[in-house]
């Protein structure tokens, strides 16, 4: 390993959630004011993530008061606070720009069934193990 990637390394977040497009998020940013720093939440549906490692990157678009509005978000970076995925959405494409022309009910996303767990949770996991109850229930 040579030292870029070590210090990437070191400046990644531990706990990421598995970011995929269509997915509802609530990003919350840190804010400078002034000399004051508060937190704004931004929640709107993902339409692209790009990048890997602490790279990545994603788009999140909102649209309030008839507005649209996108705003780009590094992962790893340090102005975010925390990244709430609301619900997982079920699409087709990887980047959803086709959203930018739908408004209202065509413009809805369906949901995505089934588990989904953070990327720092699968890795620690490892391959999923059975237990000796879940045998008993299934005979």
């Amino acid at each position: 390993m040579n030292v870029i990637q070590q210090l990437e390394k070191e400046q990644q977040k531990a706990k990421v959630p598995a970011l995929r497009a269509g997915d509802t998020v609530k990003v919350h940013a840190k804010v400078v004011e002034g000399t004051r720093e508060r937190i704004q939440v931004f929640e709107g549906t993902v339409m692209r993530v790009t990048g890997g490692g602490l790279r990545q990157n994603f788009t999140v678009r909102r649209v309030t008061h008839g507005v649209g509005v996108e705003r780009t978000f590094l992962v790893h970076s340090p102005r975010i606070d925390r990244i709430d995925v609301l619900r997982h959405g079920d699409v087709r494409q990887g980047r959803l720009y086709y959203l930018r022309g739908k408004v209202g009910k065509g413009a809805r996303i369906r949901e995505r069934r089934g588990a989904v767990a953070t990327v720092a949770e699968e890795a620690e996991a490892g391959p999923p193990e059975t237990s000796e109850s879940a045998k008993e229930d299934k005979e």
